[in-house]
């Protein structure tokens, strides 16, 4: 197979991945979650690992600042590592939420594999506070993090990378969604 051929083979697949799957039903819900939680002055939470937490603050900054929507997300690497080193890596974004999340607040978590331990235990703690979670995962269909969420998305795919892309690709449909356009100026 010459390299055409594959990358053809290679784009089916993903299209499938992607576009295979109607989750407008979905993006919508998370979409009226967000706004009912910034009408009552509430903010979205996103957090990830690695890639995912790339995606979370691209999409943190994007819906706060063309939505208007109050996001955060927990990439500084001081806040990672202190809370990591005094309560363990399975616990320090439960520990963040703790500190940081108030009653009403949106809680998005981003893991391909859905059993990052961190995650798990947030959405764990998420969800004895009340808090809305949302849960962003590929690979297998039954993971940990998807059965703790609220809303949740699957991607039925085996790739890193094709699964952070359709999370992203997805976050980035509800802000265009809140926005009401998807091309729009930067400033």
């Amino acid at each position: 197979m010459d390299d055409k051929e594959w990358l053809a083979e290679y784009f089916e697949r993903y299209r499938k991945v992607l576009f295979g799957v109607d989750v407008r039903a979905q993006l919508v819900q998370l979409r009226d979650l967000i706004k009912t939680a910034q009408s009552h002055g509430k903010k979205v939470i996103m957090a990830g690992n690695g890639g995912s937490a790339a995606i979370a603050s691209h999409c943190a900054v994007d819906f706060t600042k063309s939505a208007t929507i109050r996001c955060i997300n927990f990439n500084e690497a001081d806040l990672i590592t202190c809370l990591a080193n005094d309560y363990g890596y399975a616990h320090w974004l439960a520990k963040a939420l703790e500190f940081y999340a108030d009653e009403g607040d949106v809680v998005i978590l981003i893991s391909s594999s859905g059993k990052s331990a961190n995650m798990v235990q947030a959405a764990e703690y998420a969800n004895r506070r009340g808090l809305k979670v949302v849960t962003f995962t590929g690979f297998s269909a039954n993971n940990p993090l998807k059965a703790l969420g609220q809303i949740n998305f699957w991607v039925d795919g085996q790739a890193y990378n094709v699964i952070e892309m359709t999370h992203q690709i997805w976050l980035l449909a509800v802000c265009d969604l809140i926005i009401g356009k998807a091309e729009y100026p930067v400033s």
